[in-house]
């Protein structure tokens, strides 16, 4: 899973506006949320998140992993006392 955030959003479908010739360009504003909206709509079929579901879901597996390695090192405590 990955994240995609709306400033990458942006920034994506600015440059697909502005790759395409000047004579066409004059179209601009309304091309430029034209590629946005087309984007928004492949994305959201992907399995994609947002910038902060990341980084609550890392934060969440950070806290997890250390839980898990205090639980390790007390079973092996239990494991070694007779």
């Amino acid at each position: 899973m990955t994240f995609f955030d709306d400033l990458r959003l942006d920034d994506l479908s600015k440059r697909l506006a502005d790759s395409v010739p000047e004579s066409v360009r004059a179209l601009g504003r309304e091309m430029e949320g034209n590629f946005k909206a087309v984007l928004q709509s492949q994305l959201s079929k992907l399995d994609l998140v947002n910038r902060q579901e990341f980084d609550v879901q890392a934060a969440l597996l950070e806290r997890t992993q250390s839980r898990l390695a205090a639980l390790e090192a007390r079973l092996k405590e239990l494991e070694i006392k007779p």
